[in-house]
C-alpha cells in the first residue's frame, strides 16, 4: 500500500439506493459534491446531504474487507459492513436510538487514477430492532472535479 500523505480530491458523487422489501422496490438518487481520499489502508468519500431535518455530513469508508457509513449533523448514524457477517449499527433520532443490524452480501470498490473515476458497490440486508427492513443496494459513483 502507498504511504503517501492524505490528499483530498474534489469529486462529484452520484449515490443511488435501491431498497427491496418483499415485492416492492424504491429507488433514491442523490448528486453531491465532496472529497475522496486514501488514509492508511482505507478509502474515504465525504459529502454533505441536505435533508428535511437539516444537513447531514456523510462519510463512507471502504477497505479490503470492510466498510462503514457514518453520518453526523441532522442525522447521526453508524452502519458497519463486513462480508457475510452480521454487524450492529445505530441510528439516532429525536425519538431515541434505533438498533440496526447489517448483513453484507457484496462490498466492492474501484478507483482509476488515470480517469479520476471510481465506484463503491454495497449490497446488504438491514434489520431495525430485529425486524427486516429490506435489502439495500447502494451504488456510488464518483468522478474527479476539475478545479477551475
Amino acid at each position: 500500500m502507498s504511504t503517501r500523505p492524505t490528499e483530498q480530491m474534489p469529486v462529484k458523487i452520484n449515490v443511488k439506493t435501491d431498497i427491496r422489501d418483499g415485492r416492492s422496490k424504491d429507488t433514491f438518487e442523490l448528486i453531491a459534491f465532496g472529497q475522496y481520499y486514501i488514509k492508511e489502508n482505507a478509502r474515504f468519500l465525504q459529502y454533505d446531504e441536505a435533508m428535511e431535518e437539516g444537513t447531514a455530513k456523510t462519510i463512507v469508508k471502504v477497505s479490503e474487507k470492510e466498510g462503514l457509513i457514518l453520518r453526523s449533523g441532522a442525522v447521526k448514524m453508524r452502519l458497519p459492513f463486513q462480508m457475510n457477517k452480521k454487524l450492529k449499527g445505530n441510528y439516532h433520532t429525536p425519538y431515541g436510538v434505533f438498533e440496526l443490524d447489517t448483513m453484507t452480501k457484496r462490498l466492492d470498490h474501484q478507483f482509476d487514477e488515470q480517469t479520476g473515476t471510481g465506484s463503491i458497490d454495497l449490497l446488504y440486508e438491514l434489520k431495525m430492532h430485529g425486524a427486516n427492513t429490506g435489502t439495500y443496494h447502494l451504488s456510488i459513483t464518483f468522478k474527479k472535479e476539475e478545479e477551475s
